[in-house]
């Protein structure tokens, strides 16, 4: 099938790999242009915009979909089909319209649950249980359109936003490979008017730990926030990460480390701190991280 890629991230890559596999003729790869990066500044090319290079396959990134000119570049490509994955572009009517197929979105999550932009770290952060990937028809709306086909996993109790990231990714290139060589035969479901959430940006003021919450609010902000921006404390007065945490049990002080190596009661129940990270250095796990700075029992993190 000859089709248009749209998509930016790391999560898009798998996604495009398996297109290629599966022998879809690639027109165009779209993603967001490059952008200053690192302590230079040098432009940095989306992990697409790289993986497509590589592929040898036409990129392009305009900064905009709204003009005329980018319209009928986008229709000249003549597609059957577009795949938008974490594209961050909003693709007017007249991009949505051109496609034989139409453009089909691959979403994390059960739709119509976590609509939006932060679906993977919404779902941990509130406690879900599952979540999947939906191949949805897109329309104008935030993620309102008809679903084509889903696929739904389980959330691990100790499994961080980045882990659950590359499953879904690894999953939604299943699925859309899957929904192409059957799209024909699928029946578009229209989703249901309850059960809709927001699945809102992540905000860095969501991070700051506050230790007088329970175990269950804090272990799932730890692990909702991995890798970024990162759940951190403050250790001695400096900015501490916590990447990874399990429940634990036990009681005392907010804050305070109640078990070696790293038990934390929190304002009800404890949680167990498995990879941490200082400003300005990598992330280590927290057998590595107590040699160099030990939490022994009785320090408080605030």
């Amino acid at each position: 099938m000859r089709l248009v890629f749209m998509g930016s991230p790391d999560f898009s890559v798998p996604v495009l790999d398996a297109l290629v596999k599966a022998g879809h003729e690639i027109a165009a790869v779209y993603c967001q242009p490059p952008r200053p990066a690192g302590r230079g500044k040098k432009e940095r090319p989306t992990a697409v915009h790289a993986r497509a290079l590589e592929l040898g396959l036409d990129v392009r990134h305009p900064v905009s979909l709204k003009s005329e000119e980018a319209q009928k570049d986008f229709a000249d490509l003549k597609p059957e089909v577009a795949v938008v994955v974490a594209y961050g572009l909003i693709l007017p009517q007249a991009v949505l319209d051109t496609p034989t197929y139409g453009c089909l979105n691959i979403h994390a999550s059960l739709l119509p649950r976590w609509r939006g932009a932060a679906p993977i770290h919404r779902a941990i952060m509130a406690g879900d249980t599952d979540t999947g990937v939906c191949i949805m028809q897109m329309e104008a709306g935030l993620d309102t359109g008809p679903v084509l086909l889903r696929t739904a996993t389980q959330i691990g109790a100790e499994e961080t936003t980045l882990q659950l990231h590359d499953r879904l990714s690894a999953l939604g290139s299943e699925a859309i490979v899957t929904a192409l060589d059957t799209l024909p035969t699928l029946t578009p479901v229209a989703q249901p008017d309850t059960g809709v959430t927001y699945a809102e940006k992540i905000r860095k003021d969501e991070a700051r730990i506050d230790w007088t919450q329970s175990s269950d609010e804090i272990d799932r902000q730890i692990r909702g926030l991995s890798p970024f921006p990162g759940a951190w404390c403050e250790l001695n007065g400096a900015r501490l990460k916590i990447l990874a945490s399990r429940m634990s049990e036990g009681s005392g002080e907010a804050g305070e480390i109640i078990h070696t190596p790293a038990h934390v009661a929190c304002g009800a129940g404890a949680v167990e701190l498995l990879r941490l990270q200082k400003a300005g250095s990598q992330a280590q796990d927290i057998s590595e991280f107590t040699r160099g700075t030990p939490l022994p029992k009785g320090a408080r993190l605030s």
